[in-house]
């Protein structure tokens, strides 16, 4: 079978479970079994023909799809900002909306400057290790409660090459009091717990669910983090956080209680408002 024979088969098979993005995830998974770049799969389509055993692992990824397993978790991998990362079930598989937090991170922190960072909820590792790469003299601190996300982001920074400039840390927000803070970002849970059983399937089925509770209103977390905040963020630092859109008033007023100040909203990419920066002042 040629490549064009392969994706059409895969695409028709994905848009009978109603998949949008049937086109892309049956090109990322064919280039994930012909380890080839999508690029290659474009212009060799009627050139190519795909032995009948890669075939058939090509038919199982589709078949893993079908059952609304993500794309990442299927190939162990998700591309965030510019890099690739490895993804289990442990963790979140990160967003495109999340990387709109890179770049209000980078517009905020001080440049040429060796900047102290704190990411809370690190699941992959994937913010605080794009924002690390990015600021060659930079230092940062993650924490997660799970050890086994903890893992995945230690061994993405070691792919990444800048385990030497961060510590990771198995602690819950509440108890953590280590450092001080130039940066402290996070997205943490902030799905009202009885908004979870509406979630797509291949979100409430495949993350790890202590990743999306954001409990009693999807505050509980937020709240968590403005308060462990409030102690390790210095002076005129910065703390950014991804919201559910509907908490914007909420949250805002949560910070300037406790000394975040010149709150700014910023959309994501679907023009949704999704984050907010918080200076602290007192």
């Amino acid at each position: 079978m040629f490549i064009s024979n392969a994706l059409n088969f895969a695409q028709k098979e994905l848009k009978k479970e109603n998949i949008k993005s049937n086109i892309i995830d049956s090109e990322v998974l064919l280039s994930y079994i012909l380890k080839k770049e999508r690029s290659y799969l474009l212009t060799n389509q009627d050139s190519y023909m795909i032995s009948e055993s890669l075939l058939n692992k090509f038919k199982d990824l589709i078949k893993q799809r079908k059952e609304k397993k993500p794309v990442s978790q299927i190939i162990g991998k998700k591309y965030f900002w510019k890099y690739s990362f490895y993804i289990n079930k442990f963790v979140l598989t990160p967003r495109p909306e999340t990387e709109h937090l890179i770049e209000l991170s980078l517009k905020n922190m001080k440049n040429f400057k060796k900047n102290n960072i704190l990411d809370i909820g690190t699941g992959s590792g994937c913010i605080i290790i794009s924002l690390l790469k990015e600021t060659k003299s930079s230092r940062g601190v993650a924490i997660d409660i799970c050890k086994e996300a903890l893992n995945v982001a230690k061994y993405n920074a070691k792919m990444h090459h800048i385990q030497n400039r961060i510590k990771f840390f198995k602690s819950s927000v509440d108890k953590f009091l280590f450092g001080t803070y130039d940066l402290i970002v996070s997205n943490p849970p902030y799905i009202n717990k009885i908004n979870l059983k509406y979630l797509e399937k291949d979100v409430i089925n495949y993350d790890p669910k202590i990743s999306l509770n954001g409990g009693k209103e999807g505050l509980e977390i937020i709240k968590s983090v403005i308060f462990c905040a409030k102690k390790l963020c210095k002076y005129n630092g910065k703390l950014i956080l991804e919201i559910d859109p509907i908490q914007k008033k909420r949250v805002i007023n949560i910070l300037k209680k406790n000394g975040f100040n010149n709150c700014k909203v910023f959309k994501d990419y679907s023009h949704k408002e999704r984050f907010i920066v918080g200076t602290k002042t007192n």
